[in-house]
C-alpha cells in the first residue's frame, strides 16, 4: 500500500486556502499511486491554539466536501486535520475520507499541558481499515505515550499514522521513540510534520518512516513542503516536490 504523510506549510486561520493547497497536493499524490495520504495536526487552520475556538467546526462541514470527491474519484484514503466543536472546549481533530464511505472523525485523545486550556480530549481510538493494514491515527504528544502505541497494536493495527506539530528542537527524541515504537510492537510508523508557522514559532518538519523492525526508512527536511511517500509491500520511497503556492 503507498502511504503518503505531507509536510505542510498551514497559512494560519485560512480554512478555504488551505483546503484549495490540501486539494493540490492530494491530486499530486493519486497522480502518484497514492492510496492514502495524510496531513499534519490542525492543517487545515495552522496549529493556534488561540484561534482554535473561533475557526472550530465539525466533520460534516461543506468546505471538506471536495475530499470525499477526491476519495472516490482517485480511491485514496485522505485525513485532514481541524479543530471539531464541541459543547464545551473544541477538540483536535482529523476528519477521514474514504473511497463512497461517510466521513469519520478522530480526535486527539491525550493532550499536552499546554493544550488542556484550549481544546477537549476525544475519547475513543480509531483505526482505519484497507485491505491490506489495519491503521491507527494518533496525533502528536499521544503518539509519543507508550500507553496510546500500546493500544492501537492491542487493536490489531500493524501501521501507525501519527500527525503532528512539532518544532525542530524535539524532533532527535522523538525520532527515539518512534523507532522503539515500531520495533516493540512491529508497527510500520509514518510522522507528518509540519512546516512554517506553528503556535509563534516554527515546524519542524522531518517527516519520516520506520518499518516495522523500528528501522528508520526515509525523512524530509526540516525546511520544506513535500510528501514522504512509502510503499509498505516493498518499503521503497518517493519524495514528491509540490510546486510553489505562489506558482
Amino acid at each position: 500500500m503507498k502511504l503518503c504523510a505531507v509536510q505542510y506549510a498551514s497559512v494560519t486561520g485560512d480554512v478555504e486556502g488551505n483546503v484549495e493547497r490540501h486539494v493540490e497536493l492530494v491530486e499530486l499524490a493519486a497522480s502518484h499511486g497514492a492510496e492514502l495520504i495524510f496531513f499534519p495536526e490542525l492543517s487545515l487552520t495552522g496549529y493556534e491554539p488561540t484561534l482554535a475556538k473561533g475557526l472550530a467546526t465539525h466533520e460534516e462541514d461543506p468546505r471538506l466536501d471536495v475530499f470525499q470527491r477526491l476519495s472516490n474519484a482517485h480511491d485514496i484514503v485522505i485525513g485532514v486535520g481541524l479543530p471539531l466543536v464541541t459543547s464545551r472546549k473544541p477538540r483536535i481533530g482529523m476528519v477521514v475520507f474514504q473511497p463512497h464511505t461517510g466521513r469519520q472523525a478522530y480526535a486527539k485523545q491525550r493532550l499536552h499541558d499546554d493544550e488542556l486550556p484550549y481544546f477537549s480530549p476525544g475519547e475513543r481510538p480509531m483505526l482505519i481499515e484497507t485491505r491490506e493494514h489495519r491503521l491507527a491515527l494518533a496525533i502528536c504528544y499521544e503518539s509519543l505515550l507508550p500507553e496510546h502505541v500500546a493500544t492501537a497494536a492491542s487493536l490489531g493495527a500493524d501501521v501507525y499514522l501519527a500527525s503532528v506539530a512539532k518544532f525542530a528542537p524535539g524532533m532527535d527524541e522523538a525520532y527515539a521513540y518512534y523507532a522503539t515504537f515500531a520495533r516493540e510492537h512491529a508497527m510500520t510508523i509514518l510522522i507528518a510534520n509540519c512546516v512554517g508557522p506553528c503556535d509563534g514559532e516554527a515546524g519542524g518538519g522531518r517527516s519520516a518512516a520506520w518499518n516495522d523492525r523500528g528501522r528508520y526508512v526515509a525523512a524530509l527536511d526540516g525546511l520544506q513542503e513535500a510528501i514522504l511517500m512509502l510503499d509498505t509491500a516493498t518499503l521503497s520511497t518517493q519524495v514528491l516536490a509540490p510546486a510553489s503556492p505562489a506558482a
